[in-house]
């Protein structure tokens, strides 16, 4: 689950990180009554969408030379044209898509003087099993191009979670920025109050770009792009409650009332398949016979008919779907389960696109005798690749 900065600054100053003052703002009046609580003379006006390149971004309803989603202001009035112009506008930014997304709330921060800028992020790192820091000079920049371009500016380490965070780590993230002095020892101290952060929380990634150094010598986190590991939100209903579904998919909004793990992609042909692996086969084979995948969803190793139907719904109410491939291999999942769930759903929604469907394991004659018998216009395949080759035939006609 992803927030949005005002929210991630708010959970990092829990935990005593420097962070700047500010407030958020669902109104120009909001914004103009966040702007006189802040000292200025300089206020910052940030568009808060689950998206990075605000700075860069463009507005498709403003003209071309607009000025992007972060904007600096010198006064209370440029706060609010800067408001009126941004909110209830959408945002297009390299990682929104062309679509973009819509403004419906603001940040307004106070200014910082700004000496330097570094890049800071904490992940979890599946090789080591640990958590990892990620640290680089080349603050205030897209990581991936500096990563592409400069790729020894980056500095890589993990910790030990018997240990936790020491002394040590956060030496190694302040040689890697340069820092010396009393700017070493706040980076210490800093890298300490992160991890304690993203243990407690159950944090999945923590982007700090920029980490600065002020005029007067003090760190601070800029910026704070924060996701946490969904399986974990049961523990925290304080973090749950920070989530803004108007920021999410609706059919992704959908499967999470079903337990189903569903991600929208970009294409035209709807997967079900029950396994994350067999799912990224699924869409691997799609796109080796030219086609896309428009969803990534796994029901689940014992999904019940209602979840098979609920699953079906979701994909069919994409529009950008042309075509539809159940792809199931029948271990605890059983394939009459699946039928029956296919059917139930087809029969509810209607089936106005190809559908394949290739079953096989636990009970597979059952499942295809229901789907033959069924009466639908239904594609039968006898394995993976004739589902993929005949769905993608299906699709280009």
């Amino acid at each position: 689950m992803n927030i949005h900065e005002y929210q991630g600054k708010a959970v990092l100053k829990e935990f005593g990180a420097p962070v700047s003052r500010g407030f958020a703002a669902f109104t120009v009046e909001e914004a103009e009554a966040a702007a006189k609580q802040l000292p200025g003379p300089l206020y910052v006006v940030k568009s808060q969408i689950h998206a990075g390149g605000r700075g860069k971004g463009k507005f498709k309803e403003l003209a071309a030379d607009a000025k992007g989603g972060v904007r600096l202001a010198k006064s209370i009035d440029e706060v609010k044209a800067h408001a009126k112009e941004m909110l209830g506008n959408t945002l297009v930014t390299i990682q929104t898509g062309p679509a973009g997304k819509q403004v419906n709330r603001l940040y307004i921060e106070d200014g910082s003087d700004i000496e330097k800028e570094f890049y800071l992020s904490m992940l979890v790192d599946r090789e080591t099993s640990r958590i990892a820091f990620v640290v680089s000079t080349e603050g205030g920049m897209n990581i991936e191009d500096v990563a592409h371009d400069t790729p020894e500016k980056i500095i890589t380490f993990s910790v030990d979670p018997v240990t936790g965070a020491m002394p040590l780590h956060g030496r190694k993230v302040a040689k890697a920025l340069g820092l010396s002095g009393d700017l070493a020892k706040q980076a210490e101290k800093l890298v300490a109050q992160l991890y304690t952060a993203f243990v407690t929380t159950d944090m999945a990634m923590l982007e700090i770009n920029p980490l600065i150094i002020t005029k007067d010598a003090q760190l601070k986190c800029l910026d704070a792009k924060i996701s946490f590991d969904s399986n974990a939100l049961y523990r925290h209903p304080n973090i749950m409650a920070l989530r803004d579904v108007s920021e999410e998919d609706d059919k992704e909004i959908e499967a999470s009332k079903y337990d189903l793990a569903y991600i929208a992609l970009d294409g035209t042909i709807g997967c079900m398949v029950n396994g994350a692996g067999l799912a990224m086969a699924t869409m691997d084979i799609i796109k080796l016979y030219g086609a896309e995948p428009a969803n990534f969803l796994d029901v689940g190793g014992g999904a019940s008919k209602e979840k098979v139907t609920a699953a079906f719904k979701i994909i069919t109410a994409d529009p950008a779907v042309k075509g539809i491939l159940v792809n199931i291999f029948g271990g605890i999942m059983k394939c009459d389960v699946i039928a029956e769930g296919v059917i139930a759903a087809v029969k509810e929604v209607g089936l106005k696109v190809p559908l394949v469907v290739r079953l096989e394991g636990t009970n597979v004659e059952l499942g295809k005798k229901i789907i033959n018998e069924s009466g639908l216009n239904v594609i039968s395949a006898d394995d993976l690749d004739d589902a993929a080759q005949k769905i993608v035939k299906a699709v280009k006609g």
